[in-house]
Parts: structure tokens; sequence; C-alpha cells
């Protein structure tokens, strides 16, 4: 039976308070005692390319885990159900996929960003639009989303705190070590945070099932469509067609091109432990579904009548768990929201400091590689890094308090990547696989794609009679009409140089000669075979709850 609503006592002992200085203090001198060393910009930016498989993927589980995840996944599944878990499964196709087709020549091309990459495939203009792009999506939706939610959660302890100065706060903490370390800094601490993260979440799952009088209790009294992942088309939620046509392609721009998460396997200390360590994340994604979004599931039948869906993971803290273990869990809170917010700092300094300071500086011939880069550039680099994360965090503060204007912090997030992120989807994918495509079409895919999406979040969003198309259906139009472009304009032009496209190109021949390497390794190293493992897991959980 359906339990009353409760005021949400935010409260907290003194043994909480203990628990979340310790950690802070812990984390804080963590990253600073990391930041010691003088880094060089391939220390600072990639963390020297030397980082391991663990590493990487408990980098990548934490980065992609932010307090808007956690308050995002859980509010979602009380509003509309379960089917917000399709974001997070996805990400294990995505991720087997860019193991397969994408990764290798991302690490042979020694590139600092995704961005160079782009310039590397096209031309320079390329470049810029999608650095442009990421910095202003990094700092818009994902710094500002994390702040907000993490300012969520701490409006409710400290109520008589402006929110603005909540969000301060939330950016200080973070900032301090990143503008010291820079991407080793973020790692390793990032490391400690993961772990921490998964250990609070599975208190909250718990307490949560348990006080709803358990699994089967939970199964049986909630509307079967809110336990469902495959839902009919006309679901506000995550459309069966939104699933098979958008979620994909939000997915790969979110783990295989957005630089704040690529640069943790662009750090990593050869092919295989890239590989190894992108596995491990998605495969630390699947439990996700039981520890931070079932759990919001739980809460319909615990507190039916909660004002908003982002009230949900706060509620679940502060009314089910024992002193002691609140801190804990909101330890594990802040722990997502300063690796998150670390990382969208470094990437969008290294998107800086990389695309634009070091062209200028260098002269616009200037080589994009790792050898071209001298010790006293280096040292400036370095600097322009750690201002310009310094700046970020500043415009980031100012603007979070803008997103309370949306309906929920998940709307919010979702939304402006479908209309702003398919162009670049196109222009990587099409680029990987289709040798003709040139930088013509990758001007022409840029421009199509900014006014389709402008005019689409206009008649869309905008408009007093809006079209109603589903965010989800959006990412797919913009995509077909911006790959039509790059195709068209492409084939109009002169085709690119064999030597500008070879080594960015998959070929069936690239597979063959990998498989015959593969073939020499035993079956627990082969990408292949534990890519095969995970999507067949993946396949499993979706077959369950479909």
């Amino acid at each position: 039976m359906p339990m009353p609503p409760v005021a949400i006592d935010a409260s907290l002992t003194p043994l909480d308070l203990a628990v979340i200085g310790v950690y802070a203090l812990g984390i804080i001198a963590l990253g600073l005692l990391v930041a010691r060393r003088r880094a060089s910009a391939e220390d600072y930016f990639l963390a020297s390319r030397s980082s391991s498989w663990p590493v990487i993927g408990l980098a990548l589980l934490a980065s992609n885990i932010s307090s808007t995840t956690l308050i995002g996944l859980a509010g979602a599944a009380y509003a509309i159900g379960i089917s917000v878990y399709n974001y997070e499964w996805m990400a294990t196709v995505v991720l087997a996929f860019f193991c397969v087709f994408f990764l290798p020549f991302l690490l042979r091309s020694q590139v600092y960003t995704l961005p160079e990459y782009l310039e590397r495939r096209y031309d320079r203009r390329a470049r810029r639009y999608f650095s442009a792009l990421t910095i202003f999506l990094n700092i818009v939706v994902d710094t500002a989303g994390t702040l907000y939610g993490g300012a969520i959660m701490l409006k409710l302890i400290l109520p008589e705190w402006p929110l603005w100065q909540i969000v301060a706060v939330l950016a200080l903490s973070a900032g301090v070590y990143t503008i010291a370390g820079g991407l080793r800094a973020v790692m390793v601490t990032e490391t400690v945070q993961a772990v921490i993260l998964l250990v609070a979440s599975v208190f909250i799952a718990v307490f949560a099932f348990d006080k709803a009088g358990g699994w089967d209790a939970v199964m049986a009294a909630v509307d079967p469509a809110k336990l469902s992942l495959i839902r009919p088309l006309d679901d506000p939620g995550v459309p069966w067609l939104g699933l098979v046509l958008g979620v994909p392609l939000l997915g790969f721009y979110f783990w295989c091109t957005n630089q704040f998460m690529v640069q943790r396997v662009l750090s990593a200390k050869d092919e295989r432990h890239g590989r190894w360590g992108a596995l491990f994340a998605g495969l630390l994604k699947l439990p996700v579904l039981y520890v931070m979004v079932l759990p919001g599931t739980a809460a319909i039948l615990l507190y039916p009548q909660l004002d908003k869906p982002d009230l949900v993971y706060p509620t679940l803290i502060f009314d089910l768990l024992p002193a002691g273990l609140v801190g804990v869990v909101i330890a594990g809170f802040f722990a997502a929201i300063m690796s998150s917010i670390a990382s969208t700092f470094n990437s969008a300094a290294t998107l800086v400091t990389m695309d634009f300071v070091r062209p200028l500086r260098a002269g616009e011939g200037a080589s994009a590689g790792a050898d071209a880069i001298t010790p006293e550039q280096s040292r400036a680099l370095v600097r322009a890094g750690r201002i310009t994360t310094f700046v970020f965090m500043v415009l980031a503060v100012l603007w979070a308090p803008q997103i309370e204007r949306f309906e929920s912090l998940w709307q919010y997030l979702q939304a402006v990547l479908a209309y702003a992120v398919p162009p670049v989807c196109a222009l990587f994918l099409i680029g990987l696989f289709w040798r003709r495509a040139n930088a013509a079409g990758a001007l022409a895919a840029i421009v199509v794609g900014l006014l389709g999406g402008g005019g689409l979040f206009w008649a869309n969003v905008l408009a007093s009679d809006p079209l109603g198309l589903h965010f989800l259906l959006v990412a797919p139009v913009l995509f077909v009409l911006s790959a039509g472009a790059l195709v068209i304009a492409s084939l109009l032009s002169s085709p690119p140089r064999a030597e500008q496209v070879d080594a960015l190109l998959w070929t069936p021949a690239f597979y063959r000669a990998e498989t015959a390497a593969l073939a020499a390794l035993p079956w627990w190293q082969n990408y292949r075979v534990l890519s095969v493992l995970l999507l067949v897991l993946t396949a499993g959980i979706v077959w369950v709850f479909r």
C-alpha cells in the first residue's frame, strides 16, 4: 500500500558532517598531491598517455555519473519509468562499436583533442566549429547541469544559502586541483570517486527496496509500463523508434566524440589498454539499472506525491538512510559532482589551449603532433590551460542557476544535445568509412546542420503551434540532413588526398590484419571476444525488462 509522502529532513548529524568533511579534504589533498610534479603539456592534458585500463574504465564511469545522472535517472524512473535506462545500456553497444572501428585510428593519430582529429580528416574549419561547439556544450550542458544538480541537494542541507553561492563552492572545490594538476590529478581522484559512488548507490538501492517491501513487492505494485524498456511510439520518455534511431546517435557523440569522455581514452598507454578500459566502463554501466534507476521506481510506492521528480534522489537519502551512511552517500554524491566538473573543466581547457591558443602561437601551418611542442611552449600551454579552467569555472557558475527554467534536469540535458550534435556524428561516422568525404562536404554538413537544428528548434519548441516531434526523432532527422549535405558536396568537389585520409579510414583490410594479430592472444585479452560477451550480457538485461 502506498505510504504517505514525507517532508524532507535534510539535517546532518555530526557523524555525517565528519564523513563528508574527511572525504572533501581527502580528495582535494589527493588531487593536489598528484599535481605537485611539474607538468608538461602532454602530462597536463593527457596524463602522459600512460593510463592503464582499470583507471580509464573507472574514470569514464566517474565522469559520466555526475549529479545530473544521479538525480536525473531516479527522477525520470519515478516520472516516466525505467525506459530512461536505455541511455545507459546503449553505452555498452556504442563503446563496443568505438573499440572495433574508431579507437585504433584515434590513438594512432596521437591527437590531443577530437576537433584536432577532424582537422586531419577534413580541414581547420571543421576543427574550429567542433571545438567551439564542444566548449559550449561542456559549459552550458555538462558543467552547468552538474553544478545545478549538486545545488538541488545542497539547497536542502543549506536552505539559507543562495543558489549561486552553493554553485560557486562546488565549482571551486573541483577547480582547485584541476587547475593545479590537469588530467592526471583528475583521473587519480576519479578512480577513488568511482568506487565511493558505486558503494553509495548500492546503499540507497538496498534501503529503498527494503522499505518498499522488497524486490517482488515493487515489481508487482508498480505499473508494468513503468518497468518496460521497450516503449510504444507515442511514449513521452523513450519511444521505440527514438531508441533505435536517436539514442545511438546521442550515445555516439557522448562516448566517442565528446572531449571530456574520450580524453580518458586518449591517455591510454596503448590500444589494448584503451579498448579494455572502454569495455570496462561499459560493463560498469550495466548495474546502473539496479542501483540508480530502480530505486526511483521504488520511490513511486514510498513517496507518491513528490512535487518534482528531481527531489526523488535527495528524498531517498535523507528519509531512508541512518546517520553515518547519509554522510557516505552525500560524499558519493559530491564525488560524482567533483569528478564530472573536473573532467569538463580540464577538457574545455584542453580544447581552448590546443585548438585555439596553440595554433595562434605556432602559426596556421604548424603541426598538431605532440613532437612539435618545445619545453617553453609546453609551459606556456599549461599556463593557458590553467587560466582557461578558471574562466570556465566562473562562466559555469553564472549559467547554472538558469537551468531552473526547465521542467527537469534530464529533459534539459538530452534536449540540448539532440539539436546540437547530429552534424558532428555525421562528420565522424561518414569520414571513418567513406574515403570520398572531403572538406567541402564537411562545411556543407556543418552549415545544413546548424540551419536545420535552428529551424527545428524554433518549429518544435519556440513556435506558438509546435510540431510535437520527440527530441529523439529530431536527432536522426538532423543526422540525415547533415549526412546528405556531406555526401552531395563531397561528390561535387575534388576528392581528398590519399595521404590525408588513409591513416584515418577503417577498411576490411585493416580488420583482416588485426584479426591475424589478435590470434596470438588468449581469449580474455582479445577485445573482440570481450565485446561480444558484453553485448550478450546487455541483451540479456534488455530482454528481461523488455
